[in-house]
C-alpha cells in the first residue's frame, strides 16, 4: 500500500480521509500528525463551546471506531519537527516516518499583533480548543480585540457567560468586509442588547495585569483579552523542507506543489495568489486531491461562495458574495423597523453579485443557490418570492416550507416514496442528505455485491425519482451539526439548510469491539458498499478470512468472505450462532450445516488481542489459543447512530437511540426519527419491515393523518450461507407455561421447533433451519391468533402420503393479515389488486410491491392471488384463443412430443377454425423454435405476421427498414463503404441504433430483393430484427482496446451472436457483453447480460429496458466460455419452453414460482432432469440455421412475393370485369398487391374463395393491407391489417367489431384458373365467387 503522511489533522485533513477512503478503499497506509491533543472537531463551532452552549467532544468531527474502520493511524499531540523531502522522511519528537505521498495541511496561526503587554498569560488567540478552556478558566471582565466574523462571534459567546464584554474594533462598523454601515449598526445593537460594548474607529495601545488601554488613552478593566485580529497560512514547516511557498504553500489547482509527491490543502494553500479562510473551500481542495491521490480524473479547483452565517445565538446574520458596491452596481434594500429584518442584495448587471440577510435567514441556501448562476435578479427576491429561479418539477418550491431528511438508506428512501404517495413533495421543498457517495441501495442484498451483483442494480431509487417529484438528493453530504433554535442543518462543509420539518433517518453504525489491534491495516467492518470494496480489494491478496460475530451479520459477512473464495472462520463470543434467534439445538443444527460448507466455527471465544504476524494478522483467545488470518471483518452488531440527536439536546435512550412516541416524533415536535437510529418503547429495531413501518407513520403525520406505529413482529426468515433459517416469536420459550414440539432430522440436517401455549391452542414461536417452507404458514397463524389444530405437531412434522395437507389455508386469514411485512401489504391488499384486474403474480407484485422486498413472501403472495381468483369464480384460462384451447407452454409441447410439422396438422388435431393474427405467428415462432424451417416455405408463409413474412420492419407508411447483422457491433471498413452505397443508391435514411446496428429506412416492398443482394455480396446476412428473436448482443471493445478491460468481450459478443442468431421465442431478445465492471455495454439491462471478472464471466438473466426497465439478476459468477454458453443454451431452450406469449424474460420470470432460485435450481443444479435436453435442442437449433434473406434470393418463386402489384399492367378502366392475375399467383391462405386500374387493391386467397378489397390500411395512406394475416373470427373470415391489428371482413371490408365499414370490397371471379375483379363503375353490390 501506499504510505501517506498528512501533516495536521483538522477538517480540511479529516474530509481527505474520508474521501480518500470511498475512493480507493486499502490502497492507502495513512497516518495523521496533528499537534493538538484532541481530535479532529469543527473548527467553526468553537464560538458556541466558548459559550457554553455545546461541549467540546460535541463539536468531534469522528471517534476512533470511524478511523480504524478506515485504517488510519492518528497520532494526536505530536509536533512535527521537519521534513526530509529528498529522503521522503518525517520527523517528530517521538519517530521518524517515511511516506510516499505528503501533504501539508497545516491550517494557518493567528495574527498577533505587536502590543505591548500582549505576551502575558491572560492574553489568548481564538483559535483552538486549548484557547477556548484557558478563556474559561479565567473569570471577570474580557476584552476582544478585531471587530471581524471571529471577534464578533468569540464577544457574542463571552457574553453569555460574562455581563461585562468590550469590543475593540479599528474600523467604523462592525465587520465592514462583509456589512454595509447599516448592517453594521445594527449588528452592534444587537451585541449592545447581550451585554457587549462596542469602541469603533479605535484599538489597544497596551495591556496591563487588569487593564487595557485603548489607542485614544481610555483605560478599560480587564481579565482577559482576546485577540481575534485575523490569521495567516501556517507555512513554515514547508518552506523549511524547500517547498515554495509565497504568502501560503504555493500548489497547482489539483492541490500538488512544487515538489513531486508533496501536496497541500486547506487554510495553509495558496492557488493563483489566493488564499482561503472559509471551511467550503477547503474541504473542496481535500476532494480534487483525494481524486487525483486515487487515479480518478482530476477537475480544477474553482473557489465558490458559499456564504458566511453568524455562529453567535440569537443573531441571525448571512451574508454571500460581494458587499462593497462598485460604480455599475445596483443595491436594492429593504428594512422592516417592527422585526427589525434587514435585507440588501448588490446587482450587478441584472443578476445577483452580494447578498445579505439579517433577522431572518431562512431564505440563505436559496440566495446561495442564486449567486451560482446568471438569472436575471427580481426585487420580489427581497420579499421571499422566488417566482423564477430556482424551480422544482414546475412547482414555485421556495414558497413552500422545507422538509429535511438527514439520511438517504433504505428506510429514509421508503420515506420519501411514501411522501409521494400522499403528495407530500408538493407540499414542502424536500431536501435530501446522504452520507453516502451512493443513493439508497438494498442492504439486505449487500453480500450479492461479492457474486458480482453492481451497485446500480442494488439501488432502489427508480429512474428520474428525484427530478420527476422535484426532491433535492445531495450526496456525499455529512451532516454535523442540528441546530433545533435556527432550525438548520449544517454539512462538515459548513453549509447551512433552513428547516421547518426535520426526518432522522440516520441508521446505524457497525459496532467494533475494544480490543487492541482493531484499527490494524487488513481489519474492516461490513457495512456500505465502500466497506465491501475495501475488503474486496484486500481480499485479492489473501488466503483467510475471519469474521468476528456470529449472528445475522456476522453469517451474512461469512459468506461474503467465502464468496471471495477465502477460506472462512467466524469467531463468537456467545456459546451459539445466532443466539439471539435460536434456541441451543436450533444453533447447533446450523454450525453443522455451515461446517459442512467449508466454514470453520469458533463459539465462546473472547478475542483479548488482535496483533500484526509475520504475513498478516493473529487473533488472540482469553482462553489462550490463537488464530492466524491475513484479514479481519467485525460484524458484532450495530449501534443507533444517534450522534446528531444528542449534539442538539434530543431525547436519547439510556443505552442510546432516538426516543420516539407512537407517531414517530422526538422530543421535538418538528422532529421526527425513523428506523434504526429510532428508540421506541425502549426498542431498537434492526430490520427493514419496522423501520419501513415508522417511515409510512412519519410521512401519515407529517400530511395530517392519524397513523400510529405499534411495535413490529422481528420474525426472521433467510438464507445464510445457502441454509435456510427462519426464527419467529418466542422462539426460546420463555413465556410462562410454554410448550414445545421439535424435530430433528440428522441425515438432512433438518431442525424444527414450535413453541405453543400450556393449552396448546395458541402457537408463540418457533425456529427452523435447514428447511423453512413452513414459516409463512406458522407465522401468519402466530400473527392472527389462529387456533392450532388437534396435534400441532404435524405442522412441522414430514406430510405422510394420503393425508390432508398441513399448510393453513389462505382462506382462513383475515383481511388485515400482514402478507408482505418489508412493504405492509395485507392480504385485503392483495385482494383488491385482483378484483381490480391482477391476474398474474407479476401484476400483483407490481400494483402492489408485495414479495419485491426481501421475497420471502412469495409463495404465500401466490397462494392468496389464487384463493382470491377462485372466491371470484375466476377461471383462469391460459387459452390462446379462441382458435386452440391451449396455453402456449402446451402448444409448445404438443408440437415437439408429437413432431408436428405445421400449423394445419396442428389446428386439424387440436383447434378448430383457420387461426388468427394471435395463433398463427405463435405457432409459426414455436414451429421455427422446434424444427428451424425455413419461414417462407408454403405451409408457413400463412403464418407470418408481414415482418417476418419479408424479412424487414414495416414502418407506419408502408415502407421497410433494414438491418444488416453485425456480430457484436463489428463491422469492416469495407462493410461501411459497402451500406453507404447502397444507402446512397436507394436513397435510404441511416441511423446508428442503440443496440450497435446500422439501420437503413425507406425501402419500398420491391426494392428489398435487390438491397440485399446487394448486402449478402458484400459479406452481410439478415440481423433478424424484424423477428421475435436474437436481435442483438451489444459489446464493448474489452481488453483488446480498452485500459480498463479484463476480458475479451466483443470476441465472446460475436461467439454468442452467431450461435443464437435466428433463434425464435416467445419475445424478442436481447444481449450484451462488457469487459469489466464499467458495464459499457449495459449488459444489466439485457435478457442476457455479461460482465467480465478476471475470473471469468458473471452471467446475468432476465432485464430489459423500454417502458418498464428491470435490472437483470446476477445468475452466476466467474464461469468459463464453455460453462457461459451452456448455461445460456439451457436458459434460454427452457424460457422458449414455458414461457407465454409476448412475455419478456423479467416478466416470465417473476411469474415462475420460486422466481430466480426456482430458475438456478433448474438450469443450473438440473432439478427437473431435463438440462441434457435443452442443450440437444439448442444445438439441434445451431446446425440448422440459415440467412433467411440467402435462402430466399436463390429461390425465384419466393421473390416473386416481394412486389406491390402482382399485374404489372394497369387494366383498362372501361371494361366492366377486369383480369388480375392466375390464382396461383396468389399464395395460399394469404394476400398480394394488385391493381383494379390505377387503383390499388389486396387479394386474399381463401381456401376455394378469392376476396378483393382496397389496399389501403384504415387510418392510414399506406397501402398495405395485403400483407395482413388471413384467418377467421367465429367462423368468419377476416384480415388483420398488418400496421394496427385491425379485423376486416373479407366479404364486405367492415370491421369485425362494430360492422362499421372500413375499406370498400370488390366483386371477384375466377375463370380457366384467371382471377378477375369487377370495376366499381359497372358492379355496385360485393360478390365473391
Amino acid at each position: 500500500m501506499t504510505r501517506l503522511i498528512v501533516i495536521g489533522n483538522g477538517m480540511a485533513a479529516t474530509r481527505l480521509i474520508a474521501s480518500l477512503t470511498a475512493r480507493a478503499p486499502g490502497r492507502f497506509a495513512i497516518t495523521v500528525l496533528g499537534d493538538e491533543p484532541e481530535h479532529a472537531y469543527n473548527r467553526i463551532q468553537l464560538s458556541p463551546v466558548l459559550g457554553g452552549e455545546k461541549q467540546a467532544e460535541q463539536i468531534r468531527l469522528q471517534d476512533d471506531a470511524w478511523y480504524e474502520s478506515r485504517g488510519v493511524t492518528v497520532r494526536r499531540g505530536e509536533k512535527v519537527l521537519a521534513v526530509d523531502v529528498e529522503k521522503r522522511l518525517v520527523r517528530t519528537a517521538q519517530t521518524t516516518l517515511a511516506w510516499d505521498e505528503l501533504v501539508f495541511a497545516t491550517g494557518s496561526t493567528p495574527v498577533v499583533p505587536p502590543i505591548p503587554g500582549g505576551d502575558a498569560s491572560h492574553v489568548f488567540t481564538f483559535r483552538r480548543l486549548t484557547d477556548i478552556g484557558a478563556i474559561q478558566a479565567i473569570p471577570g471582565p474580557a476584552v476582544v480585540l478585531g471587530g471581524g466574523v471571529l471577534g464578533v462571534e468569540a464577544a457574542a459567546a463571552l457574553a453569555s457567560a460574562c455581563d461585562n464584554v468590550t469590543l475593540v474594533h479599528r474600523g467604523a462598523w462592525l465587520m465592514e468586509q462583509q456589512l454595509d454601515q447599516q448592517a453594521g449598526v445594527l449588528l452592534e445593537e444587537a451585541l449592545a442588547a447581550r451585554g457587549v460594548r462596542c469602541a469603533l474607529s479605535s484599538g489597544i495601545a497596551s495591556i496591563a495585569a487588569e487593564s487595557v488601554t485603548l489607542s485614544d488613552g481610555k483605560r478599560i478593566h480587564a481579565t482577559r483579552v482576546v485577540l481575534t485580529t485575523g490569521v495567516q497560512p501556517n507555512i513554515s514547516l514547508a518552506k523549511a523542507s524547500g517547498v515554495r511557498c509565497a504568502r501560503g504553500i504555493v500548489v497547482n489547482p489539483q492541490m500538488q506543489t512544487s515538489t513531486a509527491n508533496v501536496s497541500a490543502i486547506g487554510e495553509c494553500c495558496e492557488i493563483d495568489g489566493q488564499t482561503f479562510g472559509l471551511v467550503a473551500p477547503c474541504l473542496a481542495q481535500a476532494d480534487i486531491l483525494a481524486a487525483r491521490l486515487a487515479g480518478e480524473a482530476v477537475a480544477s479547483f474553482a473557489p465558490t461562495d458559499s456564504g458566511m452565517r453568524l455562529k453567535a445565538t440569537g443573531i441571525e446574520l448571512f451574508t454571500a458574495g460581494r458587499a462593497t458596491a462598485q460604480p455599475e452596481d445596483v443595491v436594492w434594500s429593504a428594512w422592516d423597523p417592527l422585526t427589525r429584518h434587514y435585507r440588501r442584495l448588490l446587482i450587478h448587471r441584472g443578476a445577483l453579485a452580494g447578498v445579505l440577510l439579517m433577522g431572518d435567514c431562512r431564505s440563505a441556501a436559496t440566495f446561495t443557490d442564486l449567486l451560482a448562476t446568471a438569472a436575471p435578479a427580481h426585487a420580489d427576491w427581497l420579499f421571499d418570492r422566488f417566482t423564477t429561479q430556482p424551480q422544482v418539477a414546475g412547482q414555485n418550491a421556495m414558497t413552500k416550507p422545507t422538509l429535511v431528511v438527514v439520511g438517504h438508506g433504505m428506510v429514509g428512501h421508503h420515506f420519501l416514496e411514501d411522501c409521494v404517495s400522499r403528495n407530500l413533495h408538493q407540499q414542502y421543498q424536500i431536501v435530501v442528505f446522504g452520507e453516502e457517495r451512493y443513493a439508497a441501495y438494498d442492504r439486505v442484498h449487500l453480500s450479492e455485491y461479492f457474486g458480482g451483483r453492481s451497485a446500480a442494480s442494488l439501488s432502489l431509487v427508480d429512474g428520474d425519482f428525484f427530478a420527476d417529484h422535484g426532491i433535492e438528493l445531495r450526496l456525499s453530504q455529512q451532516i454535523v451539526a442540528l441546530d433545533r433554535d435556527a432550525r438548520v442543518v449544517r454539512t462538515a462543509s459548513g453549509h447551512e439548510t433552513h428547516w421547518d420539518k426535520l426526518v432522522l433517518a440516520t441508521g446505524s453504525y457497525p459496532f467494533v469491539p475494544p480490543v487492541p489491534g482493531n484499527d490494524l491495516p487488513g481489519c474492516f467492518v461490513y457495512r456500505t458498499l465502500d466497506d465491501l470494496d475495501a475488503i474486496a480489494a484486500h481480499a485479492a491478496g489473501s488466503r483467510r478470512g475471519v469474521v468476528i460475530g456470529g449472528g445475522l451479520l456476522g453469517l451474512e459477512a461469512a459468506n461474503a468472505l467465502k464468496q471471495l473464495g477465502l477460506e472462512t472462520h467466524v469467531v463468537e463470543f456467545a456459546p451459539n450462532l445466532m443466539a439471539v434467534q435460536l434456541d441451543n439445538d436450533g444453533a447447533v443444527m446450523l454450525r453443522r450445516k455451515i461446517e459442512a460448507l467449508g466454514v470453520s466455527v469458533h463459539t465462546s471465544k473472547a478475542t483479548t488481542e488482535i496483533a500484526p504476524a509475520d504475513d498478516g494478522l493473529v487473533l488472540r483467545f482469553a482462553d489462550g489459543e490463537q488464530l492466524e488470518t491475513d484479514m479481519v471483518v467485525f460484524s458484532a452488531g450495530i449501534r443507533p447512530q444517534d450522534s446528531l440527536a444528542r449534539s442538539s439536546g434530543l431525547a436519547i435512550g439510556e443505552r442510546g437511540g432516538i426516543c420516539i412516541d407512537d407517531r414517530c416524533q422526538t422530543s421535538d415536535p418538528n422532529v421526527f426519527a425513523i428506523g434504526e437510529c429510532a428508540l421506541w418503547a425502549g426498542k431498537i429495531f434492526g430490520l427493514v419491515a419496522p423501520g419501513y413501518q415508522m417511515a409510512r407513520v412519519a410521512a401519515a403525520a407529517l400530511a395530517g393523518e392519524d397513523k400510529t406505529f405499534t411495535g413490529a413482529d422481528m420474525s426472521t426468515k433467510l438464507k445464510l450461507l445457502g441454509v435456510d433459517v427462519a426464527s419467529f416469536g418466542d422462539a426460546h420459550g420463555r413465556t410462562p407455561g410454554a410448550l414445545s414440539y421439535q424435530w430433528t432430522h440428522g441425515p438432512q440436517q433438518i431442525y424444527k421447533k414450535m413453541v405453543v401455549s400450556h393449552d396448546g391452542k395458541t402457537l408463540l414461536g418457533g425456529v427452523l433451519v435447514g428447511d423453512a417452507s413452513e414459516y409463512a404458514t406458522l407465522v401468519q397463524m402466530m400473527l392472527n391468533g389462529i387456533t392450532l389444530p388437534k396435534e400441532p405437531e404435524a405442522l412441522i412434522l414430514p406430510a405422510s402420503s394420503g393425508s390432508a395437507p398441513k399448510a393453513l389455508g389462505v382462506a382462513a386469514l383475515p383481511e388485515s393479515a400482514q402478507i408482505c411485512s418489508c412493504h405492509n401489504v395485507s392480504k385485503g391488499d392483495i385482494c383488491q389488486a385482483v378484483s381490480a384486474g391482477a391476474t398474474d403474480i407479476g401484476a400483483v407484485k407490481q400494483c402492489t410491491k408485495a414479495a419485491t422486498g426481501c421475497g420471502g413472501c412469495s409463495a404465500l403472495v401466490k397462494q392468496v392471488m389464487e384463493c382470491q381468483l377462485a372466491e371470484q369464480g375466476v377461471e383462469v384460462k391460459k387459452d390462446i384463443c379462441e382458435h386452440f384451447p391451449y396455453s402456449r407452454q402446451e402448444i409448445y409441447h404438443l408440437v415437439r412430443v408429437n413432431h408436428i410439422r405445421t400449423f394445419d396438422q396442428l389446428i386439424s388435431r387440436y383447434g378448430q377454425g383457420h387461426g388468427c393474427e394471435i395463433c398463427k405467428p405463435l405457432v409459426g415462432s414455436v414451429l421455427a423454435s422446434c424444427w428451424n424451417e425455413y419461414l417462407l416455405k408454403p405451409s408457413h408463409l400463412p403464418l407470418q405476421d408481414t415482418n417476418d413474412r419479408y424479412f424487414a420492419n414495416i414502418q407506419k407508411d408502408g415502407t421497410y427498414s433494414i438491418v444488416p447483422r453485425m456480430p457484436a457491433g463489428e463491422v469492416t471498413a469495407d462493410g461501411l463503404i459497402a451500406i453507404g452505397q447502397i444507402a446512397k443508391r436507394y436513397n435510404l435514411y441511416s441511423k446508428i441504433t442503440g443496440g450497435q446496428r446500422i439501420d437503413l429506412f425507406g425501402a419500398t416492398l420491391d426494392q428489398l430483393p435487390a438491397i440485399w443482394q446487394a448486402l449478402v455480396e458484400a459479406g452481410f446476412e439478415t440481423g433478424h430484427a424484424y423477428g421475435k428473436s436474437l436481435r442483438t448482443v451489444k459489446s464493448c471493445v474489452g481488453s483488446t482496446w480498452c485500459r480498463y478491460g479484463v476480458q475479451d468481450s466483443t470476441s465472446l459478443a460475436v461467439r454468442l451472436e452467431h450461435r443464437y442468431k435466428g433463434l425464435r421465442a416467445p419475445h424478442k431478445i436481447k444481449m450484451a457483453v462488457s469487459g469489466c465492471t464499467r458495464e459499457c455495454a449495459e449488459a444489466q439491462s439485457k435478457d442476457v447480460g455479461v460482465i467480465a471478472t478476471d475470473k471469468g464471466w458473471n452471467l446475468y438473466l432476465c432485464g430489459n429496458g423500454g417502458m418498464k426497465p428491470r435490472h437483470a439478476d446476477l445468475f452466476a459468477s466467474d464461469l468459463d466460455d464453455e460453462t457461459l454458453i451452456r448455461t445460456v443454451d439451457r436458459f434460454l431452450m427452457f424460457y422458449i419452453r414455458t414461457a407465454d406469449r409476448l412475455q419478456r424474460t423479467s416478466t416470465w420470470m417473476d411469474n415462475l414460482e420460486g422466481g430466480l432460485d426456482y430458475l438456478r435450481e433448474v438450469i443450473l443444479n438440473d432439478s427437473l432432469g431435463i438440462a441434457h435436453e435443452l442443450e440437444q435442442e439448442m444445438a439441434r437449433v445451431v446446425e440448422t440455421y440459415q440467412c433467411e434473406w440467402q435462402t430466399t434470393l436463390n429461390d425465384p418463386n419466393r421473390l416473386a412475393l416481394f412486389r406491390t402489384a402482382v399485374n404489372d399492367t394497369a387494366a383498362e378502366n372501361n371494361k366492366r370485369w377486369q383480369e388480375i392475375c392466375g390464382i396461383d399467383d396468389i399464395p395460399e391462405q394469404a394476400g398480394i398487391g394488385a391493381r383494379l386500374g390505377r387503383k390499388p387493391i389486396a387479394l386474399f386467397r381463401f381456401g376455394e374463395f378469392v376476396y378483393a378489397l382496397d389496399d389501403r390500411e384504415p387510418g392510414s395512406s399506406a397501402n398495405v393491407l395485403s400483407r395482413g394475416i388471413l384467418g377467421d373470427a367465429s367462423g368468419e373470415p377476416v384480415v388483420i391489417s398488418p400496421l394496427y391489428k385491425q379485423r376486416i371482413r373479407l366479404r364486405d371490408g367492415c370491421q369485425v367489431d362494430n360492422g362499421e365499414p372500413a375499406v370498400r370490397a370488390w366483386p371477384v371471379k375466377i375463370e380457366d384458373g384467371k382471377v378477375w375483379v369487377g370495376n366499381d363503375a359497372l358492379v355496385l353490390r360485393a360478390e365473391a365467387s
